[in-house]
């Protein structure tokens, strides 16, 4: 079993990830130290697929504050194996969804408010093997933002990783933008198998693009194309990606919607056998 650096260098006793499954009580799971410490618990009985057909949808959902968010989810949602969203405020319409129609969600709170929290949240048919939270901090507004790395029995008992980000914006220089990315790719270096790594990066200049695009070679990911390409754009430069690992796109659409501030990206992976 490949091992992980300690992750007492990336997260502070704040971080966690909260876990909803319908009929049981809310858990916070937080950051293992290292990947010695797994225990695949689930995986001989809670494969997320049982084919190679794997459908996945990305969405910053910008906390929900625009209409027809919720139907936008049940029409196009449902029905994928996987959605990511960033921005997700767990709401009681939100997690009411969420736990209808998938057997686990989990959130990593970046903003806690009054009555919820808001924060990368990926909803999945199969409770993962696996879940580690990760928070930085916006180095100019003190505020957070989160990453979320699950590990799901896919296949052909393969293990799939996926990695649910939203990156730090406003800040000056590399230094925090790349900081954020270090323990993901300590995670894909170690992992065997499928990988996913996908949300809103805030790539909007050209030097985060560049730091991007350097990463995902590095950890030998390839990205998913639009021919229609509807993403949402900052300067020019679209802000969602999803990156991939040892699986081929059979499909990839943008859907165009007033529910959010950005478009919803739909992709097909089709999984290589073992």
């Amino acid at each position: 079993m490949p091992k992980y650096v300690n992750y007492n260098l990336y997260h502070t006793k704040q971080t966690y990830a909260v876990r909803y499954i319908a009929g049981q009580p809310v858990k916070r799971i937080f950051p293992p130290l290292n990947l010695g410490e797994l225990k695949y618990t689930q995986q001989l009985r809670n494969s997320l697929l049982n084919t190679h057909i794997l459908h996945v949808m990305v969405w910053n959902i910008f906390k929900q504050q625009r209409a027809n968010w919720l139907s936008v989810l049940q029409n196009f949602g449902k029905n994928n194996q996987l959605v990511l969203l960033q921005e997700a405020q767990t709401t009681p319409e939100l997690i009411s969804f969420a736990t209808s129609h998938y057997l686990a969600t989990d959130q990593v709170p970046a903003l806690i408010f009054l009555h919820n929290s808001s924060g990368v949240m990926t909803l999945s048919a199969a409770h993962p093997v696996y879940c580690c939270p990760l928070r930085e901090k916006e180095p100019l507004l003190r505020i957070a933002k989160s990453a979320l790395i699950t590990i799901y029995p896919v296949y052909q008992q393969q293990l799939l990783m996926v990695i649910n980000i939203h990156a730090v914006n406003f800040s000056l220089g590399l230094d925090v933008y790349s900081k954020q990315l270090g323990p993901i790719g300590d995670h894909i270096i170690n992992h065997t198998g499928p990988v996913i790594s996908a949300g809103d990066f805030n790539a909007w200049s050209r030097q985060r693009i560049l730091a991007l695009y350097k990463f995902t070679k590095r950890m030998m990911l390839g990205e998913v194309s639009f021919i229609n390409d509807q993403r949402k754009k900052f300067f020019g430069r679209p802000l969602d990606f999803i990156f991939y690992r040892d699986m081929a796109v059979t499909e990839a659409s943008v859907l165009v919607t007033q529910a959010s501030d950005h478009n919803p990206l739909l992709v097909t992976f089709n999984l290589y056998p073992k």
